[in-house]
């Protein structure tokens, strides 16, 4: 008996003594976090305390990965930290990156600190080639880093050398190239002075416009076979699913668009992929590995929830911004309306202020008048000088009060005309603003009109149901048109000068270039180049044919 009791003691003591946290090791991009969890959280839990310390809101491109026995992997939300395969010693470490990329950066990527993780991801992918990028890109994209890290180009402060203990290009670029550091730093330099005014945001964004049309970007890999068992790469990103040759990464076969597909399934090792178009056979491939098949089927579904998120953010923006032009428009009205009233009624006081002030000059002259004649008239006998002596000190003090009552009329009528000018002036910067405000909304109403279809199961907004009742001169469509062609022609003009710099650049280093340490992929990207091919019109004519007929040319890979 005591012995039980004894037995169920220590049972109790060794629970109550069991661990309730763990640690855990967060390294972002630039930086690493500790966080002591609870065994019972779950991978939801963790990813929200390190999106709130990072003040991160876009968390749907992120997530937190971990390594285990040589394979990568990805924490899942709705299950146990502790539940799934991680290290058992502490802390566990898991990194934080960028899981899903954006198909265009600047549209979708808001916050800056959303922008400068994914530029530290893609810059380093870069440096390791796993984002194959040319020689004079990488040396374009070097200076945009340059600007980023160190500010605007100062002679004085920058001088020969201050790049030496950077990582700035890919190591396979400098081995292709017989050039010394000094010959690349002089050409990263002439380029990052040209960047002069640029923030560190600015330049961070300028860098991921550049490396988004790279053709690896974004694009996760996976070796799958068809039913002829042809061996074959996967490319998932965020544009659709991409077959590839197994030796070469950079021009797809094959393209699926995600608009395209309906649904994606899987059963053991073998994928199912069902058009959207019900007429067409589903098409089947096989992946070695389950973890791809899963990921696959992660990728899809986050895409489609960041796509559902995005349309529920533009149209509450929408909504917000509708409201917000209803209230300003209101404001304006009634500023406008006051101004008016304001306008009238000063320069009513103001007339008659002045029509006060030219009587009491009037006046004023008379009573003068009448001294000078009073002083003029002989008066013999005493009593009657002194009364005329009282008469024009009276005359003189009434003389002297009238001048400066009409003095005073006439600072008033001044500062009433500036009052009224004043009024006129904010009545104008009214009708300005009321001018400015239907600009707005009818810039809204086109972005309304132009927005992404929202998914079917989202119920239908009708932002714009109501139109402002304000005038909008021809004048101002005219100008407003002059304004934005002139942005398209300085955006054409300054892609043409770049893309003349790259061009520029890769004649002059092409002589120094070592052809036999040519990668493959140097190969294809300049076989790519000479036909005019890039990433983006690649994919668009390959889904030019029909959704079918890819589907047959898969299977018969």
């Amino acid at each position: 008996m005591a012995g039980a009791i004894a037995s169920r003691m220590s049972f109790s003591s060794l629970k109550r003594k069991q661990p309730k946290t763990f640690t855990v090791r967060i390294a972002t991009m630039d930086a690493e976090m500790e966080f002591s969890c609870e065994v019972k959280w779950k991978g939801k839990d963790l990813f929200d305390l390190v999106c709130r310390t990072l003040g991160l809101r876009e968390t749907w491109f992120f997530g937190l990965q971990y390594t285990i026995k040589d394979t990568v992997a990805w924490l899942k939300m709705d299950k146990k930290v502790l539940d799934h395969d991680v290290p058992t010693e502490e802390p566990v470490t898991f990194h934080f990156l960028a899981k899903f990329y954006p198909e265009n950066a600047e549209e979708e990527l808001v916050q800056e600190i959303t922008q400068h993780l994914f530029f530290l991801q893609v810059k380093k992918q870069i440096l390791d080639e796993k984002i194959y990028c040319p020689p004079e890109a990488s040396v374009l994209l070097a200076s945009y880093a340059v600007q980023a890290k160190y500010g605007d180009y100062d002679p004085n402060v920058h001088k020969r050398g201050f790049l030496a203990q950077e990582e700035l290009l890919p190591k396979r670029v400098i081995n292709l190239y017989q050039m010394t550091p000094e010959m690349w730093e002089e050409r990263i330099t002439a380029w990052y002075a040209e960047h002069r005014g640029r923030a560190r945001d600015e330049a961070e964004m300028e860098y991921l416009k550049i490396a988004q049309d790279l053709e690896m970007y974004g694009v996760n890999y996976f070796t799958i076979r068809n039913k002829k068992g042809t061996e074959l790469l996967l490319g998932v990103d965020a544009l659709g699913l991409h077959i590839y040759d197994p030796d070469n990464r950079l021009t797809p076969k094959i393209s699926f668009p995600w608009n395209e597909i309906r649904n994606i399934s899987y059963s053991d090792k073998e994928f199912t992929i069902k058009p959207l178009d019900k007429k067409i056979d589903v098409f089947k491939f096989n992946s070695s590995k389950l973890r791809v098949n899963k990921l696959m089927e992660r990728q899809r579904l986050a895409r489609e929830k960041q796509m559902r998120e995005e349309a529920e953010r533009t149209r509450d923006e929408l909504e917000r911004r509708l409201m917000q032009l209803k209230e300003e428009a209101t404001m304006a009205n009634e500023a406008l309306m006051r101004s008016e009233e304001t306008a009238d009624l000063l320069a009513e006081k103001a007339q008659i202020t002045e029509e006060e002030a030219k009587l009491l000059a009037q006046k004023a002259a008379e009573a003068e008048q009448e001294m000078q004649r009073i002083k003029a008239t002989a008066i013999r006998t005493e009593e009657e000088k002194r009364l005329m002596e009282q008469k024009v000190l009276e005359a003189e003090m009434l003389a002297l009060k009238m001048a400066e009552e009409s003095e005073r009329r006439a600072k008033e009528a001044d500062q009433l005309k500036q009052d009224l000018q004043e009024a006129r002036e904010s009545e104008r910067r009214a009708k300005q603003k009321l001018l400015e405000i239907t600009s707005k909304s009818s810039y809204t109403q086109s972005m309304n009109s132009s927005t992404t279809a929202l998914p079917t199961d989202l119920p239908s907004f009708n932002l714009i149901n109501e139109s402002l009742s304000f005038d909008f001169k021809d004048t101002d469509m005219k100008r407003l048109s002059m304004e934005i062609e002139k942005e398209k022609v300085e955006y054409m003009e300054k892609s043409k000068h770049l893309q003349e710099q790259l061009n520029e650049l890769k004649t002059e280093i092409e002589a120094l270039k070592l052809k036999e340490r040519e990668t493959a992929l140097d190969i294809l990207h300049n076989e790519n180049a000479s036909r005019g091919s890039s990433k983006h019109n690649t994919i668009k004519k390959l889904t030019l044919q029909s959704t079918k007929s890819r589907v047959a040319f898969f299977e018969e890979l």
